[in-house]
């Protein structure tokens, strides 16, 4: 009779366990950011400059007058620091942060914005299709209107957040969705 033999069979999950583990990790360092070297948090990341989600949205700023989503549509972008000044030429110009952003703009620099939100490289992720579908910036990223600081407010960038949010919404879940070799 040939089976299986139980002790092999624990010594195998316990490696597709630990080799699961290091992909996770790794996937984590080596994810799609941009910029491609800014640190990750789990909360509320030091930032280069001071920003306030609140104080800009309070002006009636839409997310997508900074936050553009080009081809092929994978993720929204961070605005050029030249975006930022084409107001702040005249609003705020002598303040300490506002003369940090107008280096960065002088010297045609990214601002080097410390992600908040990672998708981890192995999984396909795309805002485009999500905002086709009717999703909101505030489904994903919390209530940011509401943040003086953008600091993590959901557990979207996590396996479980992505499954519960389509079951939620009654979207497709199966591993190909995400895990496709796209």
């Amino acid at each position: 009779m040939t089976g299986t033999n139980p002790i092999s069979a624990a010594v195998a999950i316990a490696l597709g366990a630990v080799f699961f583990a290091l992909a996770v990790e790794a996937g984590e360092q080596g994810a799609n950011q941009n910029p491609p070297d800014a640190p990750v948090s789990k909360t509320s990341p030091e930032q280069p400059i001071p920003f306030s989600h609140k104080q800009h949205i309070g002006f009636d700023m839409k997310c997508s007058a900074c936050h553009s989503n080009p081809e092929p549509g994978d993720r929204m972008t961070f605005p050029l620091s030249e975006k930022c000044m084409e107001c702040h030429r005249t609003v705020a110009k002598d303040k300490p942060a506002i003369r940090r952003l107008a280096e960065f703009a002088k010297g045609k620099q990214p601002i080097p914005w410390a992600r908040v939100y990672v998708v981890s490289a192995w999984v396909f992720w795309n805002h485009r299709s999500h905002l086709e579908a009717g999703m909101k910036c505030e489904a994903c990223h919390g209530e940011v209107a509401k943040m003086e600081v953008l600091a993590m407010a959901t557990n979207v960038t996590t396996m479980a957040g992505c499954v519960d949010c389509h079951k939620k919404n009654n979207a497709s879940s199966g591993c190909q969705f995400c895990h496709s070799g796209r």
